[in-house]
């Protein structure tokens, strides 16, 4: 069984290799010189996710040691010179050529590849772009073009591998296969990722601050799955992460030079020609505007379990209100009666039409008070959803795998979304495993533009992962021990309840670790007029667990908290290291304004990544700039603040 283990192992390897291969032979001349890897790369992050630590000991740190860098991508031999013909005159002894001083467009891409975090990479795949003029937006759409076709291959390698795996299972821990099948989903959402992004800047008439940003979100989304996919390899303690490593990694450093190229280049094009912020999608001809509240009111009404669901009244019948209003395209009823659609939410989810715009309005799914065991999982595909429920602790979707029962902390949730424009009201999200599985996820988000809005996240290490892309969460409770609120998001918690509960024996309670490995990902947790306290079972505890803000997961971590409460449950300190110093002069930590016993910062860590902001440091964190949630919250009609308390 090892034989065949390594084997397949061996067979991907030798794939991904040539894949590799087939992208630098595609972008270096036949002369290139062999690929060199980066000699400034960033601080490589700690190997072990926040899903995937040991019981943090009150004195000891994570067991693992850092990652390891990539090793260098395959060398190409030099090209032979040809041999010269037998000649029947002496020949002159040949002369050197004078060197050549560095043309314009060198000059260019050097100074294009200095935005990225691997330059000498950058300058090789530049080599063999010969357009000319040459500028940093065509350099970016050139690396563009280059990582949707490795993109395309690795999808179609991993999927091969995939099914290999699938055939001969006890070939492969059911680690490994999950690892390996979460790999896969990944790889493909990144292709989905980099074909939108390729679409929306053909077809975009003008420069906005909404395309910029939404581009830049979607490539920090790419870079962010093929992190999650070594993660999840590594955490599986597969031999397939120190096979597979090095060529991954070459990958997501393909998918950082694109990233850096295009968003700095789409940035300087905006303030050049001082694009707009971009528009708010008015409705389409089938779809029905209605303001949230008189929406939730009309549906819990017309549709009460005592009476049959009453489906002569339209939803659009009470009108529009002064106070804003969504589209609603559809509205469907999940419960056990007889006039209900449907007696799960995912079989609502399923009948939901795929690939909608904006202006569609929403699929609305009411879900009636109940208990729904079931894993659900909103793809890519099916976007503009709004579940709603009957409140809190009424309406609650629950589940209980965990690392240690044999899931990827990637697929332990209970919910996941991934399709664009996803809003949840009124629902509680549950993982029930309990603090002795260690990572249970109640809720994955991977949706841009997604919203939650008086819900509840419940459970203990690793409850809440706000993967990738936009975020937002208002109103909101979140309960968790160990890294409870994780991922690389851009996320804005408003006016939300943020309660660490009693973790096991020896734990250390960390409320967020941010997973940013990329200096050009406009990522970070931002928590602003948050209360951050104890959970009872905590506050009841005589000896209570050590609890603090959060610790880096990744070397370019950012998380701040602005004008919330913070109760003593919080240590003097602060912050937590995640192994040592490993980060701590690149990330970015920040406090303004904060107010309670737990927010004096005359204790606080002394890192040069941490820092007292100012009120305009602060301001880059909030909705208006952060995530330019003013040009896709209005649509959900839920409450927001663009700015900070009292500033606006």
């Amino acid at each position: 069984m090892q034989t065949q283990h390594f084997s397949s192992s061996l067979l991907f390897l030798t794939l991904l290799c040539l894949s590799w291969a087939f992208l630098i032979s595609s972008t270096q001349p036949p002369t290139q010189a062999p690929l060199q890897s980066p000699t400034h790369p960033p601080t490589q992050p700690p190997s072990q996710p926040p899903s995937q630590p040991p019981p943090l000991p009150a004195s000891q740190p994570p067991t693992k040691p850092p990652t390891q860098p990539p090793s260098q991508p395959p060398s190409q031999p030099p090209s032979q010179p040809p041999s010269q013909p037998p000649s029947h005159t002496p020949s002159k002894p040949p002369t050197q050529p004078p060197s050549k001083p560095p043309t314009q467009s060198s000059q260019q891409a050097n100074v294009a590849c200095k935005s990225t975090p691997y330059p000498k990479l950058c300058r090789t795949i530049l080599s063999a772009f010969k357009s000319s003029p040459s500028d940093p937006y065509r350099y970016g759409k050139f690396t563009l073009k280059q990582c949707l076709k490795q993109a395309r291959r690795l999808s179609k390698v991993i999927n091969r591998f995939a099914q290999r795996v699938e055939k001969d299972p006890k070939a492969s821990t059911p680690e490994e296969v999950s690892a390996v099948a979460d790999c896969g989903d990944l790889a493909a959402l990144s292709v989905e990722y980099l074909e939108a992004v390729t679409d929306e800047l053909k077809a975009a008439e003008l420069m906005t601050e909404a395309l910029v940003d939404r581009v830049s979100s979607l490539l920090g989304g790419v870079v962010t799955n093929q992190q999650t996919c070594l993660d999840g390899l590594e955490d599986a303690n597969s031999t397939f992460a120190s096979v597979l490593g090095s060529p991954l990694g070459n990958v997501r450093q393909l998918y950082s030079v694109s990233l850096g190229l295009v968003s700095n280049a789409l940035s300087r094009n905006l303030k050049r020609y001082k694009g707009s912020k971009g528009k708010i999608f008015g409705g389409g001809n089938k779809a029905i505007r209605e303001p949230l509240e008189t929406l939730i009111k009309v549906l819990r009404k017309t549709c009460d379990k005592s009476k049959e669901c009453r489906h002569d009244r339209s939803l659009g019948e009470l009108g529009e209100t002064s106070g804003g209003s969504i589209l609603v395209r559809e509205a469907v009823i999940v419960g056990p009666y007889e006039n209900d659609n449907f007696t799960t939410i995912t079989e609502a989810v399923a009948a939901a039409p795929n690939k909608t715009l904006p202006e569609d309005g929403y699929f609305v799914i009411y879900a009636r008070e109940g208990l729904y065991e079931e894993y659900i999982v909103i793809s890519n595909k099916k976007r503009n959803i709004m579940l709603i429920g009957d409140g809190i602790n009424k309406t609650i979707i629950t589940g209980n795998h965990s690392f240690i029962d044999g899931w990827t902390t990637y697929n332990s949730s209970s919910f996941a979304v991934v399709g664009d424009r996803f809003v949840a009201v009124d629902v509680t999200f549950r993982n029930t495993a309990g603090p002795e599985k260690h990572q249970a996820v109640a809720v994955r988000n991977n949706a841009d533009g997604s919203t939650f809005y008086r819900c509840s996240f419940e459970g203990y290490q690793d409850t809440l992962y706000v993967h990738s892309l936009r975020q937002f969460y208002r109103e909101c409770d979140i309960y968790g021990t160990v890294d409870f609120i994780f991922g690389n998001a851009a996320a804005v918690f408003q006016n939300c309840n943020i309660y660490a509960r009693k973790p096991m024996v020896n734990q250390k309670n960390a409320v967020t670790a941010h997973g940013r490995t990329d200096p050009n990902q406009k990522t970070g947790i931002s928590i602003i007029n948050c209360t951050i306290g104890a959970a009872p079972d905590l506050a009841a505890d005589p000896n209570p667990a050590m609890t603090f803000l959060g610790r880096p997961w990744k070397p370019y971590s950012r998380t701040v908290y602005i004008q919330s409460y913070i109760s003593d449950a919080i240590q003097p300190v602060g912050w937590l290291e995640w192994n040592g110093t490993t980060g701590l002069d690149t990330i970015s930590y920040g406090e303004y304004d904060n107010f309670g016993p737990g927010a004096n910062t005359s204790k606080r860590v002394q890192w040069p990544g941490y820092s007292l902001l100012n009120l305009a440091q602060a301001m880059i964190f909030t909705v208006y700039n952060f995530t330019l949630g003013d040009t896709w919250l209005p649509q959900t009609d839920i409450p927001f603040y663009g700015g900070l308390l009292h500033t606006e």
